[in-house]
């Protein structure tokens, strides 16, 4: 193999690297939404203390209208924070671990997670 046709040979194989470690990354996204019917603060905190649980998420109290998720899966963790009222909560990134955030995009499936738990949320408030 010639000096050039390798270099264009390693160029092509970083490029495809590249794109395949950006297809594993997306921008993170927040949650959140309004509950559905009536309910008091400590009704809303137990809907989302259910909810999480239910999608194997530790969800701890941090003081009223807050709550923190974690969700432990593999050697990946997540924690998010949901702060909320009697009408509304949002979810927040805080922190993680093996998920390549970089303060910008994470590993796509934290956005499938948060996604899952807003909807959780929301079928707990309309159970309830």
């Amino acid at each position: 193999m010639t000096p050039n046709r390798r270099r264009l040979f390693l160029s092509s194989l970083f490029a495809v690297g590249l794109l395949a470690a950006c297809a594993r990354t997306a921008p993170v996204q927040e949650g959140g939404g309004n509950f559905s019917g009536r309910g008091t603060l400590a009704q809303r905190a137990d809907q989302i203390r259910r909810a999480g649980t239910g999608l194997g998420w530790i969800i701890e109290p941090q003081g009223p209208g807050l709550m923190r998720g974690t969700l432990n899966l593999r050697t990946h963790q997540a924690v998010v924070d949901i702060p909320y009222d009697t009408q509304r909560f949002s979810i927040r990134y805080v922190s993680s671990s093996n998920l390549d955030y970089d303060g910008t995009v994470i590993h796509r499936n934290y956005n499938s997670w948060v996604q899952n738990l807003q909807n959780a949320i929301m079928v707990q408030s309309s159970a309830s």
